[in-house]
């Protein structure tokens, strides 16, 4: 069985795709599966259904949604009291591995990739692809508006611009400019706060050439800054562009391909 949350949320079990029907059975199903593993209380998912305000009726109105989400989790062979979704005290587990969850796939194929770039960045280019391409779509698209679907949902989005940023990177290390430039012109474009995309297309950009490029794009990113939040570039911004002001020799070497990297911790998900 496989659920997918990188996008519409889907099960797949059998190797067909089920149909879920009401709008809280997908709701309460997205819940279970970014927490997949742990009991979620009662309490806590009808919050998340009803958005902080339950029905008076929230505990059979749960069971009502956990009866028809058994029916799209399990199949007609089912033998009673193996169902996925296990009823425990005051709450519920949904009882999936966790590669089945498209979500955890990619967390965990981007985090290989990010280890990866120093030593092996042909190998972070593979595991950071293969990470993206689960993506159909925003995540938990029609999961509702609960709390805990929609704070896991930033999450994700987050970690994949990080893997885009890490994806670049290793296309910088292996002097793919060519590609980096494509990917990150569109990055720029959907992202246009996003501070590293834009230093990386700026680094891409002066390697192929393009130094007038890159500088105009810092302008247009300054400018933008100043515009709409009022602030400066950061500082590792601001030197890419003194260096290519200055046509600095180390642009053309690996190691700028790292330089002002910000460190960051990584990104986990429960489940």
């Amino acid at each position: 069985m496989h659920i997918d949350v990188l996008g519409s949320v889907t099960v797949i079990t059998y190797g067909e795709e089920r149909t879920i029907g009401s709008n809280k059975t997908r709701a309460l199903l997205s819940a279970l599966t970014v927490e997949a593993g742990h009991a979620i209380s009662l309490d806590t998912l009808a919050d998340e259904l009803w958005s902080g305000r339950p029905p008076r009726n929230s505990r059979n109105a749960l069971q009502a949604h956990a009866t028809r989400l058994r029916k799209v989790l399990d199949g007609p062979g089912c033998a009673p009291g193996a169902s996925r979704l296990r009823a425990m005290r005051n709450g519920y587990l949904l009882d999936v591995a966790r590669e089945s969850v498209d979500a955890n796939r990619f967390l965990d194929l981007a985090a290989d990739g990010a280890a990866a770039l120093h030593t092996d960045p042909a190998r972070a280019l593979e595991l950071l692809r293969a990470a993206l391409q689960l993506w159909r779509g925003p995540a938990l698209l029609d999961a509702g508006d609960g709390l805990r679907c929609r704070a896991a949902a930033a999450l994700f989005e987050e970690r994949r611009l990080t893997a885009w940023e890490d994806l670049a990177t290793a296309r910088l290390a292996l002097n793919d400019e060519g590609n980096a430039i494509a990917e990150l012109t569109r990055l720029v474009a959907q992202h246009p706060r996003r501070e590293r995309f834009c230093e990386q297309l700026m680094l891409a950009l002066y390697r192929t050439g393009r130094q007038s490029e890159a500088l105009e794009l810092f302008q247009l990113t300054r400018q933008r800054l100043d515009r709409d939040l009022g602030i400066e570039p950061g500082l590792p911004l601001k030197r890419r562009h003194a260096e290519i002001l200055a046509q600095a020799p180390e642009l053309t070497l690996q190691s700028a391909v790292w330089s002002h990297q910000r460190g960051r911790g990584p990104l986990t998900a429960t489940g």
